[in-house]
């Protein structure tokens, strides 16, 4: 935040404009913020498992499945604007489709390649206009649902999600992020887990304003 003020207001000391819209020219590929995630306990990187496959604890595929069953709920959150499904848009990078993949950056959540410590788990549809204080309460409450009740992901998808067809992304049950603002809206009122991540005051303060907007 202390960020995006600094570069705003020098960039109007010398007669520019500095924006953090999440698609500020059409075209061409929008601003991501991308939020790479481990889980830590007693000094220990939860999801590195040098004995699973692709070295991947439970706890990391728990919380990819989590993740994947709450983020078309928390995308009012992590994308709150009009502007920002602008962004969410195919061939632009930005991902649009529900998979996950240790290398495919046409998938949501991609794994990068480093392991131990360095384990990470990396969402790709947060954008700049959100606050990022409510974005990792709710992406941080997707998880613990997932670590808590054990949710198992689907199988990672390998395919380049953007050249599959309507019917192979079926086949594949492979789903999408809602498409604009108000579908995001109905979304997170239906997630009682998100909500209770946000608090009863800051999720009713933050509907009355996106209502109005």
């Amino acid at each position: 935040m202390t960020f995006k003020y600094a570069v705003t207001a020098i960039a109007e000391q010398n007669g520019a404009v500095a924006s953090f819209m999440p698609k500020p020219i059409f075209g061409i590929n929008g601003s991501g913020m991308h939020c790479n995630i481990s889980l830590f306990k007693d000094g220990k990187n939860l999801f590195f498992d040098s004995e699973k496959t692709y070295q991947l604890s439970k706890e990391a595929l728990y919380s990819i499945g989590g993740l994947l069953k709450h983020v078309k709920s928390f995308t009012a959150i992590t994308n709150p604007i009009v502007n920002s499904y602008k962004r969410l848009v195919p061939g632009y990078e930005a991902p649009v489709y529900l998979a996950w993949s240790l290398a495919n950056r046409s998938a949501l959540i991609r794994v990068p390649a480093k392991r131990g410590n360095a384990t990470r788990v990396e969402l790709r549809s947060p954008d700049p206009s959100c606050n990022p204080y409510l974005a990792l309460a709710v992406i941080l409450g997707a998880i613990l649902d997932g670590v808590e009740n054990k949710i198992e992901p689907p199988l990672q998808v390998e395919e380049n999600i953007y050249q599959m067809t309507r019917k192979e992304r079926k086949r594949a049950k492979i789903d999408s992020l809602p498409a604009s603002l108000v579908e995001a809206l109905d979304l997170l009122d239906d997630d009682e887990i998100i909500k209770d991540s946000l608090g009863k005051h800051i999720y009713d303060e933050f509907i009355s304003a996106k209502e109005k907007e």
